[in-house]
C-alpha cells in the first residue's frame, strides 16, 4: 500500500498495526473501545464527583468558561490524541451535566437511563448500522421488526395488523401521525383539532405539513372538556378532522378522557391520534393500564421510551392500528431498495421512517425489554407513580408548600411556596420563578415551571416535579423540599437579588456547600 503523498509515517494510520488503532468495530476494534471506555467510565466516575450535585454551580457564564477551557480549541491544527481529548470533553461534559440519575434532578422528561439499555447503544454505535436497507443492518432491521411487532400489539392489543415505527421521539411521531392523516384525507384539506393542553409539536407539525392552525379546543382541569370538542367539531360539518388527544400532558401529567374523546370523534366521523409520548408506558402494567383506557380507538399513537422508559436519548415509537396506514411512506430509490431486490427476498426498510440515515435505536429498547420483561417494566413504572404520590403526600404535609389542587398527574407534581400566595398574582409567581432559578444556578436542584389552573379558577406558576427516577426513593426526595422551603424564604424576605444570590449574574464558579446539595 502506498502511503498518500506528504503524509509523515507517524500519522498514516493502516500503517501503525492496522484498522483496531482507530475503528471500534471489526475483530480488533473491541480491544480499542475496550481501553477507551474504561477511561472514559472513570472520567465519568471522577466528574460526577467533582459537580456534587444534580446541575453545575454557577450558572450559564460558569458553565461556558469551564467547559471552553477543557474544549478549546475543538479543532486544533495538530490533534492531541484520543485518550486526552476523551478525558477534556467527557469531564467537561459530566462536570457540566444536568444528571437525571439525581433525584434532586426533577424538571423535565427527561429520565436517567438503564444501564443495560446505555450498553446496548456502545454496541449499536460500534457496529453503526444504518436502518435504511437490509445491506447495511441485517439483523439490526430482524431486531427493530420484532421490537415495534411488541410495541404495536401492547398499543393496539385487539387490531388484525398493528404496527409500530421507531422515531427519534414524540415530536417525530406527531408529524407522521399528521402527515398519514393528510394523505388519507386528501384532496382535504385536513383539520387538526386539539386540546389547549396540547404538545407544542402538534401546531408545528400542521405548520410544517401546510395544513390549516389547528382548532384549539378548551380545557377544563388541564383536560380537554368533551362538550367543547363537541361543538367544534359540529362547527366543521363533517370536513376531514383529526382529533389529536393527549395521554401525559408535559405540563402536568394529565390524560385527556379518551373514551368520551373517541366517542365524539366517531360520532362526527374524525379520526383519534393520541399524543401518548409520556403516558404510554402506563400500559406496561396492569394495575395502571386502565388509566389509557380508549387508546386502543386511536388511529395512531405516540409512544416514548426515553421518557418513562429509561432509554438514551432517542427512542421514540408510532404505533398505528393497521399496517396498511404506512403505506404513504413508502419510496422506492434504486440504490437502497430497487424493485428486483425486494422481489428477490431483501427486506424494504426504507418506508419505515421520514428518515433516511437512522440509528439502531430498537437494539437498546430490545435488549432492555428482553433483560426486564413486561413484568420488570411495570416494576418500574409503577414505582415512579407511586414515588410522586407519596412526594404529593410530603409536599401536602409541609405548612411552608402548597401542591395543586387535585389528583397527581402520572408521575408529576405541581407545587409552590405559601409565601408566594401571600403576595399579589405577578408578586407571588416571581418568588416561585426566583426559587427555581437561583436552585439552578446554586446547582443543587433542577425543578420545572408550569403554568397551571389553580383551586380558584386562576393560573399561576408552579414549580414542577417530574419523577422518572425508578429507583430513588421517597426519602430520597425530601430534602428537595426543605430546599425549596429555604430558598422561598430568602426570596420573599429579599435576600436574594433575583438571579440566583451570583454576584456576578450567574456567573460565578463558587459552588454550594456538599452538604447543602442534594444528591444520591
Amino acid at each position: 500500500m502506498e502511503r498518500a503523498q506528504g503524509l509523515p509515517p507517524a500519522q498514516f494510520p493502516l500503517e501503525r498495526g492496522g484498522t483496531g488503532d482507530l475503528l471500534a468495530g471489526g475483530a480488533d476494534g473491541p480491544d480499542r473501545l475496550r481501553t477507551l471506555t474504561s477511561a472514559v467510565l472513570d472520567t465519568l466516575e471522577t466528574a460526577a464527583r467533582a459537580r456534587g450535585g444534580p446541575l453545575p454551580a454557577g450558572g450559564p457564564d460558569a458553565v461556558a468558561r469551564r467547559t471552553a477551557a477543557l474544549c478549546d480549541p475543538v479543532l486544533p491544527e495538530e490533534g492531541i490524541g484520543a485518550e486526552a481529548a476523551l478525558a477534556d470533553l467527557v469531564r467537561a461534559v459530566a462536570e457540566g451535566a444536568a444528571d437525571p440519575a439525581d433525584p434532586a434532578c426533577v424538571a423535565h422528561l427527561h429520565c436517567p437511563p438503564l444501564a443495560v439499555a446505555v450498553a446496548a447503544e456502545v454496541a449499536g454505535a460500534a457496529l453503526n448500522p444504518s436502518m435504511d436497507s437490509w445491506d447495511q443492518a441485517p439483523a439490526a432491521g430482524v431486531i427493530e421488526e420484532l421490537t415495534t411487532a411488541a410495541l404495536a400489539r401492547i398499543v393496539h392489543p385487539d387490531a388484525p395488523a398493528p404496527d409500530a415505527l421507531i422515531t427519534s421521539g414524540g415530536t417525530e411521531s406527531n408529524l407522521v401521525a399528521l402527515l398519514l392523516a393528510r394523505e388519507r384525507a386528501a384532496p382535504g384539506p385536513l383539520r387538526v383539532v386539539t386540546g389547549a393542553n396540547a404538545h407544542h409539536s402538534v401546531h408545528r407539525a400542521a405548520w410544517m405539513l401546510g395544513l390549516p392552525a389547528p382548532a384549539v379546543v378548551p380545557c377544563r382541569d388541564g383536560r380537554i372538556d368533551p362538550a367543547a370538542l363537541d361543538r367544534t367539531l359540529a362547527a366543521l360539518d363533517r370536513a376531514p378532522a383529526l382529533v389529536v388527544a393527549t395521554a401525559g400532558t408535559t405540563d402536568e401529567g394529565r390524560i385527556d378522557p379518551l373514551p368520551e374523546i373517541a366517542d365524539i370523534a366517531e360520532r362526527y366521523g374524525a379520526e383519534l391520534h393520541v399524543d401518548a409520548a409520556y403516558g404510554g408506558p402506563l400500559l406496561f402494567s396492569e394495575r395502571l393500564a386502565p388509566l389509557l383506557k380508549g387508546l386502543d380507538r386511536a388511529v395512531s399513537v405516540t409512544f416514548d421510551l426515553h421518557k418513562l422508559g429509561w432509554q438514551p436519548v432517542a427512542a421514540g415509537v408510532l404505533a398505528v392500528a393497521d399496517t396498511t396506514l404506512l403505506a404513504p411512506l413508502s419510496l422506492r430509490t434504486d440504490y437502497l431498495n430497487a424493485d428486483d431486490d425486494t422481489e428477490a427476498g431483501l427486506p424494504d426498510l426504507l418506508g419505515r421512517s421520514i428518515r433516511t440515515t437512522r440509528r439502531p435505536d430498537a437494539l437498546k429498547i430490545a435488549t432492555t425489554f428482553r433483560a426486564l420483561g413486561r413484568r420488570g417494566l411495570s416494576e418500574l413504572v409503577e414505582h415512579c407513580v407511586r414515588t410522586a404520590e407519596e412526594f404529593g403526600r410530603a409536599v401536602d404535609a409541609r405548612p411552608a408548600l402548597r401542591r395543586r389542587p387535585g389528583p397527581i398527574g402520572i408521575s408529576t407534581v405541581l407545587f409552590r411556596p405559601v409565601v408566594a400566595d401571600a403576595r399579589g398574582p405577578e408578586a407571588g409567581d416571581a418568588v416561585v420563578a426566583e426559587v427555581r432559578r437561583t436552585l439552578l444556578l446554586d446547582g443543587r436542584a433542577v425543578l420545572g415551571r408550569a403554568v397551571a389552573e389553580d383551586g380558584d379558577g386562576h393560573h399561576r406558576l408552579w414549580l414542577k416535579a417530574t419523577l422518572l427516577h425508578p429507583v430513588a426513593a421517597t426519602a430520597d426526595l425530601l430534602p428537595l423540599l426543605d430546599l425549596v422551603a429555604e430558598a422561598a424564604e430568602r426570596a420573599a424576605s429579599g435576600e436574594g437579588d433575583g438571579d440566583g444570590g451570583d454576584s456576578e449574574g450567574g456567573g460565578g464558579d463558587t459552588a454550594a456547600p456538599a452538604e447543602e446539595r442534594l444528591s444520591p
